[in-house]
């Protein structure tokens, strides 16, 4: 078998380099950072813990596949996975709130009309009907298929049957998220709801297409779950597996370059020493078969100065996507019984937040939706008499994050924490430079998943590449962001690398 070097350890990194070491092949991992996980990371301090990045698992059945493919213990037996009930609560611009249970379309629909007034409930149902129809035409070619070469089809096709709105003499179909929240939900409420779904991705809901709906039907179809100790324990389980299947780790190696011989990837070059052989230890070049590279469009393309990797026709690497700002919570007094894991507290002005993510003089609004996470977890805390809090938000990338941008998040969280100043023992804060230290990402961007339509803007670069024998996986390759799709990378670079190009994807 062949001889793999793989270029971070990220989770789609991580997710290939299992799957090749079960097939057969002999993997390296090089990874600049100290430690694995990409953006999957924890922070410690005084007995505290959190997650830096996502705190949250969608669509599990992706890592219990995983695990299912590369050994005897099954996701289960390798961390503790806790259903979120309810799945959310939502504290609105008006002052109302509902809390959604979790995978219960009835029981989503009744909370609803309690909270919101007759009939929202219902509306809030159909679109979810709408958005299951979405979801099967969709699911196979974007997420469990290599992507097309005739991809354009994926680009002109919407695949969400919008609700015909007739204005006037014209009869029109929406065909962005915002449109769908106008005409189809019709309650600034329930399109605060639709579209902190699509914010929480970095995505803009007046130009993201009608398929973003599939994002909260993949929520409520799926349910929402959380790994005990954090989902920093995913990444841990992940690690483990690629250990156990004799996946080697080198931490703190610096990849300078992609090696290129006779037209195709040959290894790579890492920073320092003089030339060896693969796997030698303590050169700058390790001779490969194939390279799996898992890192952010920038960084690949200095690794292969002066090579094209994509052609004319191909979708091109997404660039410029918003960040996250993270806030950690350290506070006094133990978590009351019965409050939500996650608590969205939408923004007071849509029009502001929209306008300063995504317009031309990007910032932080008065009054930003923040995400507040309160899990019930006595791994996170020193004694039952403290809670670990963790606020995010969605900010655009390169964002410069200042004590009074702090502070303003702080005052958001109050609603959904009463008292929050006056429990706060400290507090830390990450910001878009702090991912980019981690991730290498410029300006610290988060990869939004994959979605059809919209002229393909929001496709991801197919896992091969013009560089015979190079490969890209992770949050920045097809099939895009978030847990579940650098999960499913993985699953089909390694379909690539172990059957060919005549790899179709999972049946």
């Amino acid at each position: 078998m062949g001889r793999i070097a793989v270029i971070g350890a990220g989770m789609g990194a991580m997710a290939t380099a299992a799957r090749l070491a079960v097939a057969g092949h002999r993997v390296v991992v090089y990874e600049r950072a100290e430690t694995y996980g990409g953006a999957v990371r924890r922070f410690e301090r005084d007995g505290f813990a959190f997650d830096t990045g996502p705190g949250l698992l969608p669509l599990p059945a992706v890592y219990r596949d995983l695990f299912v493919k590369t050994g005897k213990q099954p996701l289960e037996e390798c961390v503790e996975l806790v259903q979120v009930d309810p799945s959310s609560r939502h504290l609105f611009a008006d002052g109302t709130e509902v809390s959604l249970p979790n995978a219960s379309r009835a029981g989503v629909v009744t909370a609803l009309d309690e909270a919101l007034g007759s009939g929202a409930g219902d509306r809030w149902g159909d679109f979810l009907i709408r958005a299951r129809e979405a979801w099967d035409r969709t699911r196979r070619p974007l997420l469990e298929e290599p992507l097309w070469p005739n991809w354009s089809v994926l680009a002109d096709r919407e695949p969400y049957p919008s609700v015909p709105h007739k204005k006037l003499l014209r009869t029109r179909r929406a065909t962005t998220l915002a449109e769908v929240a106008a005409w189809e939900l019709r309650d600034p409420r329930l399109t605060a709801l639709l579209e902190s779904h699509a914010l929480a991705y970095g995505l803009d809901p007046r130009v993201a297409p009608a398929s973003a709906a599939v994002l909260p039907y993949m929520e409520h179809a799926f349910g929402t779950w959380y790994v005990r100790g954090g989902i920093r324990e995913l990444a841990r389980a992940v690690y483990e597996r690629c250990v156990a299947r004799r996946v080697e780790f080198r931490f703190g190696a610096s990849v300078e370059r992609i090696v290129e011989k006779d037209g195709r990837a040959a290894g790579v070059e890492l920073t320092g020493g003089t030339s060896q052989a693969f796997g030698s230890g303590g050169g700058t070049v390790a001779d490969a078969d194939f390279v799996v590279a898992g890192v952010a469009p920038d960084m690949l393309d200095r690794l292969v100065a002066g090579t094209a990797i994509r052609g004319d026709g191909e979708v091109a690497a997404q660039r410029g996507a918003p960040s996250r700002l993270t806030v950690l919570l350290a506070l006094r007094g133990g978590r009351p019984e019965g409050v939500a894991h996650r608590t969205v507290v939408h923004t007071t002005d849509r029009e502001e937040e929209l306008g300063r993510l995504f317009g031309e003089h990007p910032g932080l609004p008065a009054a930003p939706t923040v995400t507040v996470s309160r899990p019930d977890d006595t791994a996170l805390v020193p004694d039952p008499e403290h809670e670990a809090v963790t606020l995010t938000v969605t900010v655009p990338s390169g964002l410069k994050v200042s004590e009074s941008d702090v502070d303003r998040v702080l005052g958001v969280a109050e609603r959904a924490l009463p008292g929050l100043r006056d429990r706060l023992l400290w507090h830390e804060v990450r910001t878009p430079a702090d991912i980019a230290e981690a991730t290498g990402a410029d300006g610290g961007a988060v990869p939004a998943p994959a979605l059809a339509a919209a002229d393909g803007r929001l496709l991801h670069p197919s896992n091969g590449t013009r560089v015979p024998g190079l490969f890209a996986a992770g949050g920045w390759a097809h099939p895009g962001g978030g847990l579940p799709h650098a999960g499913m990378s993985g699953a089909l670079v390694a379909g690539l690398i172990v059957e060919g190009p005549e790899f179709r994807g999972s049946q």
